[in-house]
């Protein structure tokens, strides 16, 4: 009968539940989780637009982003007379997005703010993958041409898939073998908070992100997640995915 032996190493005897309380608190603050969120696609951004994406002054700004530091939240370097903030652990996201489908929606303040929320909404990445009503487009479209079956929490996909991804320059055999020697899925369904549905995440939904951004149908926004679609992003997104962007 298996059974923990008191020969075990003292650090694993030593290990309690996981303490929460403490990330808890650091995502108790408005400016804090708005900092965060700022830097959850991946990039590395300075101090004075993460002030600026927390609506706070750039000595309250300091405050908070030592205290993310100190958290283990964020990593900071050092260019010049700037100092830069990225995610230690893009997990964080997944976090955020998790919270984020419970949460109560607040109301917007300004016209500004409104449409900052509607951007957000409509294509934004989650970390290094697409969302919004784009990315949950994107992966219907594809679900639509049996390009991808989806089967649990994760998406097949068919040899229409590996032709239909090959128009956009993706070699998804590649992807795969990619994917095998960094441990990471192939793909990934991750629930939407703001579509309430799946959109693809995993290497694939970041290799779509990354060859969209490089086509220039997306164009990433300063201190936001939000993308813009360009004019040719339209043309081409309702040519090559049916998806209609207004």
């Amino acid at each position: 009968m298996p059974f923990l032996s008191v020969d075990a190493p003292p650090s694993t005897q030593r290990l309690a539940d996981a303490d929460v309380a403490p990330l808890g608190m650091l995502l108790a603050d408005s400016a804090r989780v708005a900092m965060l969120w700022a830097v959850s696609d991946g990039r590395a951004l300075p101090a004075g637009e993460l002030s600026r994406a927390g609506r706070v002054s750039p000595s309250a700004a300091s405050a908070h982003l030592a205290r993310l530091v100190t958290g283990g939240l964020l990593s900071v370097e050092r260019h010049g007379r700037h100092r830069y903030y990225r995610l230690v652990n893009p997990a964080i996201v997944n976090v955020l997005e998790a919270m984020a489908t419970v949460a109560e929606p607040v109301p917007a303040k300004s016209l500004k703010e409104a449409h900052a929320a509607s951007a957000i909404r409509l294509a934004r990445t989650c970390y290094d993958h697409l969302a919004g009503v784009l990315g949950v487009s994107i992966t219907d479209a594809l679900l639509k041409q049996s390009a991808l079956i989806l089967s649990g929490r994760e998406y097949i996909i068919t040899d229409t898939g590996v032709a239909s991804l090959a128009k956009l320059g993706i070699d998804v055999h590649r992807l795969g073998e990619t994917a095998r020697r960094t441990r990471r899925p192939v793909t990934r369904a991750c629930l939407d908070w703001s579509e309430r549905r799946y959109h693809i995440a995993g290497a694939l939904g970041a290799t779509i992100c990354s060859r969209l951004l490089e086509l220039q149908w997306l164009e990433r926004q300063p201190a936001t997640r939000a993308l813009r679609v360009t004019n040719e992003g339209r043309r081409a997104l309702r040519q090559h995915f049916d998806v209609i962007i207004a």
